[in-house]
């Protein structure tokens, strides 16, 4: 071979961007592949190169035998010595081989082995630089829409540069429709290789309907997220009606939905003409569930939430009558999508059904404790007495008087009145409260024994009755002072005849 080869590759390493080792692979492959059409097998073909690669050089390699089998791969001894005086049987010989020899169909053969081995070098080395491009944004043009009936119906090509993309109908948002040359943007969800004629190789298939694609657009919008400064915590789209974004800061000092807002609206404007006309709700992440539901619904107003279970993560939420419809969307779909941002099941009620249901429940819970109720504690002190005055039970202790039984019998004899810091009305307060908290039994007399109280009857007129000749209290034989005025006592017998 001439210096034109050492120029072929030059151009193919330089013009394909191809490596010189692989350039070299293929030309081995492909005079292999030549061989093999003309001998039937290249187990011992040889193929070198000059160091300047100007030439390269194929080589047959054959072993002396006595008497040849198979000449693709044998050589007679007679044959071996004309070439190698010193031969012997079982010896190796290395024939040069030209593959201008070769007949024009193999010269095909090896034409095409070289046409695929560059196809198949190209998409290595593609697949090499693109295969990490999965989740990245990637910028194209339309080119054409698959209209032919089958599952690639509606499928969208789009020209990536080196290599072609494809948006599949489930890829694409229901509101957008695409004309020759439009600018599309979409994320890449997958790297394939291909054999389709007009392609280069590979195959990157494109998405516009994941919520990722949304993250990109935003992080190329907002520069806060792209710099995690405020940070995406999840988001959950329809594709078409509505996103839903749920973002936090670490720092104190930057309100994360502000910054994704922005002023007057313009960077989630931006966004939403991306995504061409779709709704898009920013909200925060709280990791207080109760809060993070309540902004999830958003852009409805919460009046309340409440866990119901939190193993099984079941939750109700309250709203306004007004902010029902916008609480559940239209054929539930913002409800839905707060359901998958805070993974709970959320219920959501108007407050006016809430409060009937809440009616319900604590009748029926009722209901069922009084099937088990247990007898209420009876009341026996005065300081139980739901409302009493306490000052006046602690008066009334200083006095020994503690029990209702107590106070009610003071009453009776009157011996409450003239105690300091106890008035009438507090007294009657008091009474009033024993007859509204307290049901009063009536003891029931015990059988009396005749005998016994006639007994106890003549023993107490038995009894005679002293006065303190001083001050008239009442006093016993035994005593030898008045208990009332101190005044001594002392008492005489006196015979009676």
């Amino acid at each position: 071979m001439s210096s034109q080869m050492a120029e072929a590759i030059r151009q193919l390493i330089q013009e394909k961007g191809l490596p010189e080792k692989a350039v070299l692979t293929m030309i081995e492959d492909t005079l292999k592949a030549a061989y093999k059409r003309e001998f039937g097998t290249n187990e011992n073909a040889i193929v070198e190169f000059a160091e300047d690669l100007s030439e390269v050089y194929l080589y047959s390699k054959k072993i002396v035998v006595d008497g040849v089998y198979d000449p693709a791969i044998e050589m007679e001894l007679e044959d071996a010595l004309k070439l190698n005086a010193d031969a012997e049987i079982g010896d190796e010989i290395v024939l040069p081989v030209d593959p201008k020899s070769f007949g024009r169909s193999i010269i095909q053969t090896g034409k095409q082995t070289a046409h695929q081995s560059l196809s198949e070098i190209q998409k290595d080395r593609l697949y090499a630089e693109f295969k990490d491009k999965v989740g990245e944004l990637m910028v194209g043009y339309f080119q054409r829409e698959d209209m032919r009936e089958g599952k690639n119906k509606g499928t969208i090509y789009v020209d990536l540069g080196k290599v072609e993309g494809i948006l599949p109908k489930r890829n694409q948002s229901p509101r957008e429709r695409y004309e020759k040359n439009d600018r599309i943007r979409a994320i890449v969800t997958d790297v394939k290789k291909t054999n389709s004629k007009g392609s280069p190789g590979l195959q990157l298939v494109l998405s516009r309907t994941e919520p990722d694609f949304v993250r990109r657009i935003m992080e190329q919008e907002i520069p806060e997220t792209y710099d995690k400064t405020v940070e995406i915590y999840k988001i959950v789209r329809e594709p078409g009606y509505r996103t839903k974004v749920a973002v936090y800061s670490r720092r104190e000092d930057i309100d994360p939905v502000g910054a994704c807002v922005g002023q007057k609206g313009v960077r989630i404007q931006s966004v939403i003409k991306e995504l061409d006309g779709e709704k898009i709700d920013i909200l925060k992440y709280e990791p207080d569930p109760v809060e993070f539901i309540k902004n999830a619904l958003s852009p409805a107003e919460v009046t309340t939430v409440m866990i119901l279970d939190a193993d099984k993560r079941q939750a109700l939420a309250c709203v306004p009558e007004s902010q029902f419809s916008l609480a559940i969307g239209k054929q539930g779909l913002n409800v839905r999508l707060a359901n998958r941002l805070v993974d709970w099941n959320i219920d959501v009620k108007t407050d006016d059904e809430y409060e009937e249901c809440s009616q319900l429940i604590a009748e029926s819970r009722k209901a069922a404790e009084s099937l088990f109720v247990q007898e209420e504690d009876t009341i026996t002190t005065l300081e139980e007495l739901p409302g009493v005055d306490q000052a006046v039970v602690a008066i009334l202790k200083e006095q020994g008087i503690v029990d209702i039984g107590q106070f009610l019998d003071a009453c009776e004899k009157g011996s409450l009145e003239g105690i300091e810091g106890l008035s009438a009305e507090s007294i009657a307060a008091i009474e009033s409260l024993i007859k509204a908290e307290v049901e009063l039994v009536e003891e029931e007399s015990a059988p009396v024994d005749e005998a016994v109280a006639e007994e106890e009857y003549v023993a107490e007129d038995d009894e005679e009755e002293y006065r303190c000749p001083e001050c008239n209290a009442k006093i016993t034989i035994d005593m030898t002072s008045c208990p009332n005025c101190g005044i001594g006592l002392s008492f005489e017998v006196v015979d009676e005849e």
